[in-house]
This record gives structure tokens, C-alpha cells and sequence, in this order.
């Protein structure tokens, strides 16, 4: 466990995975945290940004599915090896006991072949991408596998998650150009500021425990220091996604949109309390709206006849 498990949250109760789903795959559903979907989408609008940025004219929807089903199924397979490096942590926290590892829903070894499978999965959406894309998507697995560890020995794990949960700021350029420019570049670094953002409001949920097994975070640096960090990570990142709309060579409405999004984060700023586990929840997933203005900027500011 630990403040960095943005992607990985506790198990929700009376979900639909417990009212619909067969008791068999139940726990490997809960595995994958499909009953919690915020951490596929925060994994997928940096694909979905770069893909529209790199296109010509409106983004391609096939390549977007592909996108969607790799952010889903990746998640999935990341939440599953956390689960399995943090197993003895998670045991020890009451609100993550009930995982499926620590509580024996699911054993080690079926969650390794579990992770397997979904790394399969994973690869064939890879391989339907152009040659540059594969190798690049190959490359990320190194920053995947080792993100459970960095809460060990750093407090900054965001910064780890910043480069690796962002990467489809790069792949979604490749996938439509087969090369990588200045753009997506400046976006991906966009994209870990927005990590720092959201992922330290989600840390403060954490903090009580993360102290009790003695995992860090950016929560336990920054303390009463988070909010005027908060504003640098957002200023950040809006400055870097106007500087990759601008290299991209976006039109006006792109321009005319963009402070839609930098508005939301401002309203997270003033709305989050730290020391409220709830509304930090609450502001943290409010992220999907960011997601959804910035890609409408984009889409528009790269749609046919928006110059």
C-alpha cells in the first residue's frame, strides 16, 4: 500500500464487481481495480492528448479503442504487481486488508499467472502499433516494474508514477507519426507535473498509514507546503501543454479552450482540504474532467477547419 496507490485504491463494497460479476473472477476483477475505473483514465488522456496532438485532422477512433484497451488492460496488470510487491504491507493497514492477495482471495502464485495474462494481453494491443511504438512501449516496462518499490526509498514515488503513468504522452504521438518531436515531449512533461498534482492530493488520504508501515510520499514532504506546491505543479503543466500545443502547431481554438482545464485545476487548489480524507478523494477523482476539457482543446484546436 501506500500514498502513491493512486492507481490502486482500497476495494470498494456493493460495487457492480460484487453485485454482477461471478464469484469465481471476482477477486481478479478486484485485482485489476476494474470496480475503479479512475486510474484507467488517468492512464489513458495522455495517450488520447498525444494521439489527437500528432493527428491530421480528427483523431483516429480505431486507434483510440486500441488505447483504451491497453490503458485498461496495463492498469490492470500494474495494479496486480504492486498488489504482490506490497502484500505484507497491505496486510498490516485495516483498509487494505481486505485486497484479494492479503486476504487469500487470491494466492501468489495465481496472481503471478494472472499478471501474465494480462502482460500478454497487453503486448498483442502493443504489436497491432507501428515498429517505433513497440520498441518505445518495451522500453516503459522498466519504469512499470519498478514504481511498488520507489515508496520504499524515496518520497517522491509521485515523480517515479509522473514518468511512468504519463507515458502515453509519447505513445500516442508515435503511434500516429512512428517518430517522436519536440511536442509530445513537452507534453510528457506536462503530464508528470499533472501527476504530481493529483497523485500528492491523493497521498494525504494516506498519510496516517503510510507513517504506520513506513512507506513515504510526497504528502509526508510537502505537509502544510501543498497547497502553494500544488500551484507550481499545475502552473507547470499548463504551461507545458500550451508550449506542446504551440510546437504541434494547434489553431485557435485550442487557445480559446485551454483555460477551461487550467480553470479546474485552480478550483481543486482552493477546494482541497488535506485533512479531509473525502474531499480529497472527491478532488483527485474530479481529474477526469481535466482529461476531458484538455482533450476537447486539443481535438478542436486540430480539427479540420479550426484554423
Amino acid at each position: 500500500m501506500g500514498a502513491s496507490d493512486t492507481l490502486i485504491g482500497d476495494m470498494p463494497r456493493d460495487g457492480w464487481v460484487d453485485r454482477m460479476a461471478p464469484g469465481v473472477i471476482r477477486p481478479y476483477l478486484k485485482l485489476m481495480r476494474l470496480d475503479r475505473p479512475i486510474g484507467t483514465w488517468l492512464l489513458l488522456f495522455p495517450c488520447w492528448w498525444s494521439q489527437s496532438m500528432a493527428a491530421q485532422g480528427w483523431p483516429d477512433l480505431w486507434l483510440a479503442a486500441l488505447f483504451a484497451a491497453g490503458a485498461l488492460v496495463m492498469r490492470g496488470a500494474g495494479c496486480t504487481f504492486n498488489d504482490i510487491v506490497d502484500r505484507d504491507f497491505d496486510a498490516q493497514v485495516a483498509r487494505t486488508a481486505a485486497r484479494p492477495i492479503p486476504s487469500g482471495a487470491v494466492s501468489r502464485k495465481k496472481a503471478v499467472v494472472f499478471l501474465g495474462a494480462q502482460l500478454l494481453v497487453g503486448l498483442a494491443v502493443l504489436l497491432s502499433l507501428n515498429g517505433f511504438s513497440i520498441w518505445l512501449g518495451v522500453a516503459s516496462l522498466i519504469l512499470v516494474f519498478g514504481y511498488p518499490f520507489m515508496k520504499r526509498i524515496t518520497y517522491w514515488p509521485q515523480a517515479w508514477l509522473g514518468l511512468t503513468f504519463t507515458y502515453g504522452a509519447l505513445m500516442g504521438w508515435a503511434a500516429v507519426r512512428g517518430s517522436l518531436d519536440p511536442a509530445p515531449l513537452l507534453l510528457y512533461a506536462a503530464c508528470f507535473f499533472w501527476t504530481l498534482h493529483y497523485d500528492t492530493i491523493y497521498a494525504h488520504q494516506d498519510k496516517e498509514d503510510d507513517l504506520l508501515v513506513g512507506v513515504k510520499s510526497s504528502a509526508l514532504a510537502l505537509g502544510a507546503r501543498t497547497r502553494p506546491a500544488l500551484v507550481v505543479f499545475s502552473t507547470l503543466m499548463m504551461a507545458l501543454v500550451a508550449a506542446a500545443g504551440w510546437q504541434a502547431g494547434l489553431s485557435w481554438p485550442f487557445w480559446a479552450l485551454l483555460g477551461l482545464p487550467a480553470a479546474h485545476l485552480a478550483w481543486q487548489i482552493w477546494r482541497v482540504d488535506i485533512h479531509d480524507s473525502p474531499v480529497c478523494l472527491m478532488i483527485f477523482k474530479s481529474n477526469r474532467f481535466v482529461g476531458w476539457l484538455l482533450l476537447a482543446a486539443i481535438v478542436a484546436g486540430r480539427a479540420p477547419g479550426g484554423v
